[in-house]
């Protein structure tokens, strides 16, 4: 019954995403089974199976329901390679219906490093990758990764909540996934819930549905750890912001600690007063784009990973600099960039090139290769200094004003290809000799105060990522 219900809930995402979409990401996965309200996948890398449950999850287990299957969630292993020489293989399942790449009896996943384990049955998955050890450690995620070790390290609760937030692919998972790695390992007997905002809030609605709003209370409010992945995803949700208060409030009366994470800062998520202030309480760290060290350092790390299924792969030198100075958006794609490249090299049978590296991965560097626009700026500015949009297109002159301000006009002088003229119309109407003496203090108060020469590095970084 199940295996039909996947071939209709096929039938209708491949008439609803249309052709290219169903053919790169649905096509590729395979389904194995359902159990226990989790529906078993294989796929034929991790990329491919977190892009699904994150972009397409919900709607798939919207359509198993519509078949009469109940799937709480979706969980993807990576299917086990027939041939190194053939790293994008499908999975095929046998006659007995038994997994040949994918789902022991127990839940594990097999291939590539991806195995998991699940803390509970309203949690997420748990990858064997996602630990301190495999975290690369630079400037920028520094201060992140120290405070996610004491979270993890400390019986006792350090800050309440700590809050992880950044862009995408800078390591927030990671850092979340290795604390509840730590606790299990240190701190059996602790329960730890990690899960994302999705999630919680399709358990709370599946809850209501039941007319059962207290087994979800006394599931949630009863853990020692409650980690929370992308919490911004139940803005203006006004009923789940409501129960997620409550339960924030619980946990924090019983000193249970709270892990969250977000794409940006808790007064940037229009999640209520009430609740930004309660994400204030505690620690808040901001991720901080990679810069080009950290990059290097993220690539020669993940290679050595790659390496062990392809050794008869050799990489040119320059090949890994040259990644890391041209895919800065985030650490996902720097990832699926290399094990395309090492893919690749492993069926032409030819040492990775600088050459074969542009071929090779032409369409990633075109994405990589974004403009940075003035838009970006004036918010990225406003959100670096605390200040609104209004304030830097305002005709106010105060310092706490002006300054950034300033500090904005420079980094649309320096990042866009916009005249003098047209940066100053967009920064509220302002003549082009406003901007000229905007570069000009910049670039003396660079040489002269090393805060100002930090701000403009790390907002320059934020912006080209």
């Amino acid at each position: 019954m199940t295996q039909e219900s996947w071939s209709l809930v096929r039938s209708r995402l491949e008439a609803s995403l249309g052709n290219d979409a169903f053919t790169n990401w649905i096509a590729p996965i395979e389904f194995k089974k359902l159990e226990d309200g989790i529906a078993y996948f294989a796929a034929p890398t991790n990329f491919i199976g977190n892009w699904v449950k994150n972009s397409y999850g919900l709607r798939i287990r919207e359509l198993f329901l519509e078949y009469g299957a109940r799937v709480d969630r979706l969980a993807f292993a990576v299917a086990q390679q027939s041939s190194r020489k053939e790293p994008t293989s499908r999975p095929t399942a046998s006659a007995s219906g038994g997994q040949s790449g994918g789902f022991g009896g127990n839940g594990s996943e097999a291939g590539n490093g991806g195995n998991w384990q699940t803390l509970d049955s309203a949690g997420s998955q748990l990858y064997e990758r996602f630990k301190f050890e495999n975290f690369v450690v630079g400037r920028p995620n520094e201060l992140a990764y120290a405070a996610a070790k004491r979270v993890a390290e400390s019986p006792t609760v350090r800050f309440n909540p700590l809050f992880l937030y950044g862009g995408s692919g800078l390591g927030k998972t990671h850092l979340m996934q290795a604390i509840a790695w730590e606790i299990r390992s240190t701190r059996p007997e602790a329960k730890v819930m990690y899960l994302s905002a999705e999630q919680f809030m399709h358990r709370f609605v599946q809850a209501l549905r039941r007319n059962d709003t207290l087994s979800f209370k006394e599931l949630f409010r009863s853990v020692d750890v409650l980690m929370v992945d992308d919490v911004q995803f139940i803005a203006g949700k006004n009923s789940t912001q409501q129960e997620f208060f409550d339960t924030f409030n619980a946990l924090v009366d019983q000193n249970k600690q709270i892990v969250i994470s977000a794409d940006r800062a808790p007064g940037d998520i229009e999640i209520g007063e009430r609740i930004t202030s309660r994400l204030q309480w505690g620690m808040v760290v901001d991720v901080h784009p990679t810069d080009y060290e950290l990059r290097l350092s993220i690539i020669e790390a993940k290679a050595e990973v790659q390496r062990e299924s392809y050794p008869e792969v050799e990489v040119m030198p320059g090949v890994f600099k040259f990644l890391a100075q041209r895919i800065s958006s985030n650490v996902r794609v720097l990832e699926g960039a290399l094990t395309r490249l090492f893919a690749f090299g492993s069926l032409a049978g030819k040492p990775v090139s600088l050459e074969m590296a542009q071929e090779c991965l032409s369409d990633v560097l075109r994405a990589s290769d974004r403009k940075v626009t003035i838009d970006e700026i004036i918010r990225k500015i406003a959100t670096h200094y605390n200040l609104k949009v209004n304030d830097i297109l305002s005709a106010r002159r105060a310092r706490a004003v002006a300054r950034p301000r300033q500090v904005g006009m420079y980094l649309a002088k320096n990042l866009t290809a916009n005249s003098l003229p047209e940066i100053g119309r967009r920064f509220g109407g302002r003549d082009h000799t406003t901007v000229m003496h905007a570069v000009k203090k910049i670039n003396e108060l660079k040489a002269t105060d090393s805060s100002i020469e930090e701000d403009i590095e790390l907002l320059r970084r934020s912006l080209e990522a």
